[in-house]
Protein backbone atom coordinates (compact mmCIF):
# COMPACT_ATOMS: atom_id res chain seq x y z
CA UNK A 1 0.00 0.00 0.00
CA UNK A 2 1.62 3.25 -1.12
CA UNK A 3 1.37 6.60 0.66
CA UNK A 4 -1.22 5.48 3.15
CA UNK A 5 -1.70 3.47 6.30
CA UNK A 6 -1.32 -0.25 6.59
CA UNK A 7 -3.98 -2.72 5.56
CA UNK A 8 -4.63 -3.87 9.13
CA UNK A 9 -7.36 -2.36 11.30
CA UNK A 10 -5.82 -1.89 14.73
CA UNK A 11 -6.58 0.33 17.71
CA UNK A 12 -9.58 2.14 19.10
CA UNK A 13 -9.80 5.92 19.30
CA UNK A 14 -12.19 8.17 21.17
CA UNK A 15 -12.19 11.94 21.53
CA UNK A 16 -12.57 14.18 24.52
CA UNK A 17 -12.37 17.91 24.86
CA UNK A 18 -13.93 21.03 26.26
CA UNK A 19 -16.16 21.27 23.20
CA UNK A 20 -17.20 17.62 23.31
CA UNK A 21 -15.43 16.47 20.18
CA UNK A 22 -12.29 16.43 18.09
CA UNK A 23 -12.25 20.00 16.93
CA UNK A 24 -9.22 21.41 15.21
CA UNK A 25 -8.29 23.92 12.56
CA UNK A 26 -7.12 27.40 13.36
CA UNK A 27 -8.11 31.02 12.75
CA UNK A 28 -6.32 32.83 9.96
CA UNK A 29 -3.49 35.12 11.00
CA UNK A 30 -3.95 38.74 10.14
CA UNK A 31 -1.20 41.02 8.86
CA UNK A 32 -0.27 44.34 10.38
CA UNK A 33 -1.45 47.63 9.00
CA UNK A 34 0.68 49.03 6.19
CA UNK A 35 1.79 52.66 5.96
CA UNK A 36 -1.05 55.09 5.47
CA UNK A 37 -3.45 52.99 7.54
CA UNK A 38 -4.18 50.43 4.80
CA UNK A 39 -4.55 46.89 6.12
CA UNK A 40 -2.34 44.27 4.53
CA UNK A 41 -3.81 41.13 3.04
CA UNK A 42 -4.27 38.36 5.62
CA UNK A 43 -1.29 36.01 5.84
CA UNK A 44 -2.32 32.43 4.96
CA UNK A 45 -1.91 29.68 7.53
CA UNK A 46 0.64 27.10 6.36
CA UNK A 47 1.06 23.38 6.99
CA UNK A 48 4.17 21.59 5.71
CA UNK A 49 3.64 17.85 5.25
CA UNK A 50 6.77 15.73 5.14
CA UNK A 51 8.07 12.40 6.32
CA UNK A 52 9.03 8.99 5.06
CA UNK A 53 8.12 7.85 1.57
CA UNK A 54 5.27 5.38 1.88
CA UNK A 55 4.17 6.69 5.29
CA UNK A 56 1.02 8.40 4.02
CA UNK A 57 1.92 11.92 2.89
CA UNK A 58 -0.47 11.79 -0.06
CA UNK A 59 -3.34 10.60 2.14
CA UNK A 60 -2.66 13.38 4.66
CA UNK A 61 -2.52 15.97 1.88
CA UNK A 62 -5.75 14.70 0.33
CA UNK A 63 -7.46 14.94 3.72
CA UNK A 64 -6.48 18.60 4.07
CA UNK A 65 -7.63 19.24 0.50
CA UNK A 66 -11.02 17.77 1.37
CA UNK A 67 -11.14 20.13 4.37
CA UNK A 68 -10.73 23.13 2.08
CA UNK A 69 -6.97 23.66 2.17
CA UNK A 70 -5.07 24.69 -0.96
CA UNK A 71 -2.58 21.82 -1.38
CA UNK A 72 0.65 21.86 -3.40
CA UNK A 73 2.53 18.58 -3.84
CA UNK A 74 6.33 18.37 -4.10
CA UNK A 75 6.98 22.10 -3.97
CA UNK A 76 10.70 23.01 -3.73
CA UNK A 77 11.26 24.44 -0.24
CA UNK A 78 12.77 27.66 -1.60
CA UNK A 79 9.42 28.45 -3.24
CA UNK A 80 7.31 28.05 -0.09
CA UNK A 81 7.57 31.74 0.97
CA UNK A 82 6.64 32.77 -2.57
CA UNK A 83 3.64 30.46 -2.45
CA UNK A 84 2.48 32.07 0.79
CA UNK A 85 2.91 35.58 -0.70
CA UNK A 86 0.89 34.60 -3.77
CA UNK A 87 -1.83 33.16 -1.55
CA UNK A 88 -2.07 36.40 0.41
CA UNK A 89 -2.38 38.46 -2.78
CA UNK A 90 -4.83 36.18 -4.57
CA UNK A 91 -8.39 37.33 -5.15
CA UNK A 92 -10.60 36.08 -2.37
CA UNK A 93 -7.44 35.21 -0.40
CA UNK A 94 -6.16 31.68 0.01
CA UNK A 95 -6.45 31.40 3.79
CA UNK A 96 -4.92 27.93 4.31
CA UNK A 97 -2.08 26.38 2.34
CA UNK A 98 -0.60 22.88 2.71
CA UNK A 99 2.69 21.98 1.04
CA UNK A 100 4.11 18.47 0.64
CA UNK A 101 7.90 18.42 0.87
CA UNK A 102 9.71 15.13 0.27
CA UNK A 103 12.88 13.56 -1.03
CA UNK A 104 11.70 13.73 -4.62
CA UNK A 105 12.87 17.33 -4.34
CA UNK A 106 16.01 16.36 -2.40
CA UNK A 107 18.31 18.73 -4.30
CA UNK A 108 16.20 21.57 -2.90
CA UNK A 109 15.84 20.06 0.55
CA UNK A 110 18.77 21.98 2.03
CA UNK A 111 16.81 25.17 1.38
CA UNK A 112 14.01 24.17 3.74
CA UNK A 113 15.55 25.62 6.90
CA UNK A 114 16.19 28.92 5.13
CA UNK A 115 12.58 28.95 3.90
CA UNK A 116 11.28 28.29 7.43
CA UNK A 117 13.38 31.16 8.79
CA UNK A 118 11.92 33.43 6.10
CA UNK A 119 8.38 32.40 7.07
CA UNK A 120 9.08 33.06 10.75
CA UNK A 121 10.40 36.54 9.91
CA UNK A 122 7.12 37.24 8.11
CA UNK A 123 5.15 35.96 11.13
CA UNK A 124 3.51 33.24 9.07
CA UNK A 125 1.62 30.77 11.25
CA UNK A 126 3.12 27.44 10.20
CA UNK A 127 3.09 23.84 11.35
CA UNK A 128 5.22 20.89 10.28
CA UNK A 129 3.50 17.48 10.14
CA UNK A 130 5.86 14.50 9.91
CA UNK A 131 4.61 11.04 8.93
CA UNK A 132 6.65 7.91 9.53
CA UNK A 133 6.34 4.14 9.80
CA UNK A 134 8.55 1.22 10.77
CA UNK A 135 11.07 -0.17 8.27
CA UNK A 136 9.15 -3.44 8.06
CA UNK A 137 5.89 -1.70 7.18
CA UNK A 138 7.53 0.63 4.64
CA UNK A 139 9.23 -2.30 2.88
CA UNK A 140 5.91 -4.16 2.71
CA UNK A 141 4.15 -1.13 1.22
CA UNK A 142 6.79 -0.59 -1.46
CA UNK A 143 6.80 -4.28 -2.35
CA UNK A 144 3.00 -4.35 -2.57
CA UNK A 145 3.01 -1.68 -5.30
CA UNK A 146 6.23 -2.96 -6.91
CA UNK A 147 7.89 0.43 -6.89
CA UNK A 148 11.46 1.31 -5.84
CA UNK A 149 12.22 3.66 -3.00
CA UNK A 150 13.22 7.07 -4.43
CA UNK A 151 16.61 6.94 -2.66
CA UNK A 152 17.56 3.27 -3.05
CA UNK A 153 19.44 3.71 -6.33
CA UNK A 154 21.02 0.37 -7.22
CA UNK A 155 20.63 -0.88 -3.66
CA UNK A 156 17.74 -2.42 -1.75
CA UNK A 157 14.56 -0.79 -0.48
CA UNK A 158 15.94 -0.84 3.07
CA UNK A 159 18.98 1.11 1.87
CA UNK A 160 16.73 3.84 0.54
CA UNK A 161 14.71 3.91 3.76
CA UNK A 162 17.88 4.22 5.85
CA UNK A 163 19.18 7.08 3.68
CA UNK A 164 15.84 8.88 3.91
CA UNK A 165 15.68 8.57 7.71
CA UNK A 166 19.13 10.15 7.96
CA UNK A 167 18.14 12.96 5.64
CA UNK A 168 14.92 13.72 7.52
CA UNK A 169 16.14 13.21 11.10
CA UNK A 170 16.55 16.92 11.85
CA UNK A 171 13.19 17.82 10.35
CA UNK A 172 11.49 15.12 12.42
CA UNK A 173 12.96 16.62 15.55
CA UNK A 174 11.53 20.04 14.66
CA UNK A 175 8.08 18.77 13.68
CA UNK A 176 5.00 20.05 15.51
CA UNK A 177 3.19 16.75 15.04
CA UNK A 178 4.62 13.27 14.34
CA UNK A 179 2.20 10.57 13.19
CA UNK A 180 3.29 6.93 13.10
CA UNK A 181 1.18 5.18 10.47
CA UNK A 182 2.61 1.68 11.00
CA UNK A 183 -0.63 0.39 12.51
CA UNK A 184 -3.05 2.66 10.66
CA UNK A 185 -5.08 2.05 7.54
CA UNK A 186 -6.17 4.86 5.22
CA UNK A 187 -9.38 5.57 7.12
CA UNK A 188 -7.63 5.70 10.50
CA UNK A 189 -5.01 8.11 9.17
CA UNK A 190 -7.73 10.35 7.76
CA UNK A 191 -9.50 10.24 11.12
CA UNK A 192 -6.30 11.40 12.83
CA UNK A 193 -5.94 14.28 10.38
CA UNK A 194 -9.60 15.21 10.79
CA UNK A 195 -9.16 15.22 14.56
CA UNK A 196 -6.29 17.68 14.24
CA UNK A 197 -7.58 20.01 11.53
CA UNK A 198 -11.37 19.78 11.17
CA UNK A 199 -13.54 22.43 12.80
CA UNK A 200 -13.47 26.11 13.46
CA UNK A 201 -11.45 26.68 16.61
CA UNK A 202 -8.03 25.43 17.67
CA UNK A 203 -7.47 24.56 21.34
CA UNK A 204 -4.36 25.78 23.09
CA UNK A 205 -3.04 22.24 23.43
CA UNK A 206 -4.22 18.94 22.00
CA UNK A 207 -3.17 15.64 23.55
CA UNK A 208 -3.27 12.05 22.36
CA UNK A 209 -3.22 9.55 25.22
CA UNK A 210 -2.17 6.15 23.84
CA UNK A 211 -2.22 2.87 25.72
CA UNK A 212 0.23 0.23 24.47
CA UNK A 213 1.87 -3.06 25.32
CA UNK A 214 5.61 -3.14 25.90
CA UNK A 215 5.84 -6.58 24.32
CA UNK A 216 4.75 -4.99 21.03
CA UNK A 217 7.27 -2.16 21.23
CA UNK A 218 7.26 1.49 22.23
CA UNK A 219 5.17 3.93 20.14
CA UNK A 220 7.71 5.80 18.03
CA UNK A 221 5.65 9.01 18.02
CA UNK A 222 5.37 9.28 21.82
CA UNK A 223 6.54 12.50 23.46
CA UNK A 224 6.11 11.11 26.99
CA UNK A 225 5.99 7.51 28.21
CA UNK A 226 4.48 6.26 31.51
CA UNK A 227 4.99 2.69 32.73
CA UNK A 228 2.11 0.97 34.59
CA UNK A 229 3.84 -2.37 35.05
CA UNK A 230 4.41 -1.59 38.73
CA UNK A 231 0.73 -2.43 39.30
CA UNK A 232 -0.55 -6.03 39.66
CA UNK A 233 -1.67 -7.44 36.33
CA UNK A 234 -5.40 -8.28 35.98
CA UNK A 235 -4.36 -10.86 33.40
CA UNK A 236 -3.58 -13.20 36.29
CA UNK A 237 -7.08 -12.86 37.73
CA UNK A 238 -9.10 -15.50 35.83
CA UNK A 239 -12.44 -13.69 35.99
CA UNK A 240 -10.85 -10.43 34.69
CA UNK A 241 -8.55 -11.86 32.03
CA UNK A 242 -11.10 -11.88 29.15
CA UNK A 243 -11.97 -8.21 29.65
CA UNK A 244 -10.07 -4.96 29.01
CA UNK A 245 -9.36 -1.82 30.97
CA UNK A 246 -12.58 -0.35 29.62
CA UNK A 247 -14.49 -2.77 31.83
CA UNK A 248 -15.55 -1.24 35.16
CA UNK A 249 -14.46 -4.29 37.16
CA UNK A 250 -11.00 -4.27 35.59
CA UNK A 251 -10.64 -0.52 36.09
CA UNK A 252 -11.79 -0.85 39.69
CA UNK A 253 -9.28 -3.63 40.31
CA UNK A 254 -6.45 -1.50 38.86
CA UNK A 255 -7.26 1.61 40.86
CA UNK A 256 -7.77 -0.29 44.10
CA UNK A 257 -4.12 -1.34 44.00
CA UNK A 258 -1.60 0.53 46.20
CA UNK A 259 -0.07 3.45 44.35
CA UNK A 260 -2.50 3.56 41.40
CA UNK A 261 -4.50 6.62 42.44
CA UNK A 262 -1.38 8.36 43.74
CA UNK A 263 0.35 7.73 40.40
CA UNK A 264 -2.60 9.21 38.52
CA UNK A 265 -2.66 12.29 40.75
CA UNK A 266 1.07 12.96 40.58
CA UNK A 267 1.40 12.24 36.88
CA UNK A 268 -1.48 14.63 36.20
CA UNK A 269 0.39 17.29 38.19
CA UNK A 270 3.52 16.61 36.14
CA UNK A 271 1.57 16.91 32.90
CA UNK A 272 0.06 20.18 34.10
CA UNK A 273 3.57 21.56 34.52
CA UNK A 274 4.73 20.20 31.16
CA UNK A 275 1.62 21.50 29.38
CA UNK A 276 2.31 25.03 30.64
CA UNK A 277 5.82 24.81 29.19
CA UNK A 278 4.55 23.44 25.89
CA UNK A 279 2.12 26.34 25.58
CA UNK A 280 4.88 28.87 26.24
CA UNK A 281 7.03 27.23 23.57
CA UNK A 282 4.17 27.15 21.06
CA UNK A 283 3.88 23.34 20.97
CA UNK A 284 0.29 22.43 20.16
CA UNK A 285 0.38 18.63 20.15
CA UNK A 286 1.59 16.05 22.63
CA UNK A 287 1.38 12.26 22.55
CA UNK A 288 1.38 10.59 25.97
CA UNK A 289 2.00 6.84 25.85
CA UNK A 290 0.89 4.71 28.81
CA UNK A 291 2.23 1.17 28.78
CA UNK A 292 1.76 -2.18 30.48
CA UNK A 293 2.84 -5.65 29.41
CA UNK A 294 0.16 -6.43 26.83
CA UNK A 295 -1.64 -3.11 26.44
CA UNK A 296 -4.99 -4.58 27.41
CA UNK A 297 -5.74 -3.95 31.10
CA UNK A 298 -3.64 -1.59 33.22
CA UNK A 299 -2.54 0.86 30.51
CA UNK A 300 -6.07 1.07 29.08
CA UNK A 301 -7.64 1.81 32.46
CA UNK A 302 -4.95 4.40 33.31
CA UNK A 303 -5.20 6.05 29.88
CA UNK A 304 -8.95 6.51 30.23
CA UNK A 305 -8.62 8.14 33.67
CA UNK A 306 -5.69 10.29 32.57
CA UNK A 307 -7.52 11.50 29.46
CA UNK A 308 -10.55 12.42 31.57
CA UNK A 309 -8.32 14.45 33.90
CA UNK A 310 -6.73 16.33 30.99
CA UNK A 311 -10.11 17.02 29.37
CA UNK A 312 -11.46 18.42 32.64
CA UNK A 313 -8.59 20.95 32.60
CA UNK A 314 -9.38 22.18 29.09
CA UNK A 315 -6.94 20.03 27.11
CA UNK A 316 -8.64 18.55 24.07
CA UNK A 317 -7.82 14.87 24.25
CA UNK A 318 -7.98 11.86 21.94
CA UNK A 319 -7.63 8.36 23.42
CA UNK A 320 -6.06 5.58 21.33
CA UNK A 321 -5.76 2.00 22.56
CA UNK A 322 -3.09 0.71 20.21
CA UNK A 323 -2.81 -2.90 21.33
CA UNK A 324 -6.07 -3.55 23.14
CA UNK A 325 -7.45 -5.76 20.35
CA UNK A 326 -4.38 -7.97 20.00
CA UNK A 327 -4.42 -11.55 21.21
Amino acid sequence: MSENGSDTDRGTATGRGPQGGDRGGAPVNRGTAAEGGTEQAPIPELVIISGMSGAGRSTAAKCLEDLGWFVVDNLPPALIPTMVDLGARSQGNVARIAVVVDVRGRRFFDNLREALADLDAKQVKRRVIFLEASDEVLVRRFESVRRPHPLQGSGRIVDGIDAERSLLRELRGDADLVIDTSGLNVHELRAKMDAQFAGEEEPELRATVMSFGYKYGLPVDADLVADCRFLPNPHWVPELRPFTGLNEEVSGYVFNQPGAKEFLDRYTELLRLIASGYRREGKRYVTIAVGCTGGKHRSVAMSEKLAARLASEGVETVVVHRDMGRE
